[in-house]
């Protein structure tokens, strides 16, 4: 089951119990936070007692130093009584056609190999027309928007019948998702990984195969009438000051082996 520890919602906390929690989450002690923040212990207890009231600058700092995602930085602020510091822009919005292009860019360029853009919770955004390779036979039911791109992949109606190594995929994409919660805190995920390990597989499901000869996990997957072998690779915006900035992925996925590539007439 995945990490469970949940931040509350912002309106029912203080800031001080929420950097309390956030602190708790990432296992830290006062005097682990005091000292990577480089702030007294004192000061420290009495933002998280209520005996003291942060500054923005402060709420920023402690965020910073918990390697908070900005949508959870703005919801310390909210708790704070500060107003949000990081903008939430529609991706269709015309201040983010730079990003749609850069996005598009990159889908584009990747083809004739699939590549696929995601949000936070592993949403569809935008994927190129190579990812058709890998979506024949999938249920019609799980391509209805929102497509959830895990629940595709490990669904007994998604790709999971067609990918050979079912069990080692699967246990690498659950391990992701476990990362992502545990630096989220965010229940939705957990709640996605709880449906997702459900899922029935017939395979083991390693941690790490220390004998592979792979440097990392393939997705080898029966399509196009032969079996594929692809390495994946993840793609994010440096330094975005925009929530859905920050939340997009781009995953690509490159052919591991000459007999891919060149059923993928690229060689």
């Amino acid at each position: 089951m995945a990490q469970s520890t949940s931040v509350a919602p912002t309106a029912q906390r203080s800031v001080g119990a929420l950097l309390r929690q956030w602190r708790e989450h990432r296992r830290l002690s006062q005097l682990d936070l005091s000292l990577q923040a480089d702030v007294s212990t004192r000061h420290l207890s009495f933002v998280e007692t209520g005996r003291s009231a942060p500054s923005r600058d402060m709420v920023l700092h402690l965020a910073d130093s918990l390697d908070l995602p900005l949508r959870e930085r703005n919801q310390m602020l909210l708790a704070a009584g500060y107003a949000p510091v990081y903008s939430q822009a529609p991706l269709d919005s015309p201040r983010m056609r730079a990003v749609r292009g850069a996005v598009r860019q990159v889908l584009t360029g990747h083809d004739p190999y699939p590549a696929l853009a995601v949000d936070r919770g592993w949403h569809l955004v935008e994927a190129n027309d190579s990812v058709s390779v890998l979506l024949a036979g999938v249920s019609p039911d799980l391509l209805v928007p929102p497509v959830n791109v895990l629940r595709v992949s490990l669904h007994p109606d998604g790709l999971a019948p067609r990918i050979v190594n079912l069990g080692e995929w699967r246990a690498h994409l659950l391990a992701r998702l476990r990362g992502q919660i545990t630096l989220t805190a965010d229940q939705d995920l957990a709640a996605l990984h709880d449906e997702l390990a459900g899922y029935p597989c017939d395979q083991l499901e390693p941690v790490v195969d220390q004998h592979s000869a792979d440097v990392v996990v393939p997705l080898r997957i029966r399509a196009a009438g032969a079996e594929l072998s692809f390495f994946g690779t993840v793609t994010t915006f440096g330094t975005p000051l925009d929530i859905t900035v920050a939340e997009l992925a781009i995953e690509s996925f490159f052919p591991a082996d000459e007999a891919t590539a060149a059923a993928l007439g690229t060689k």
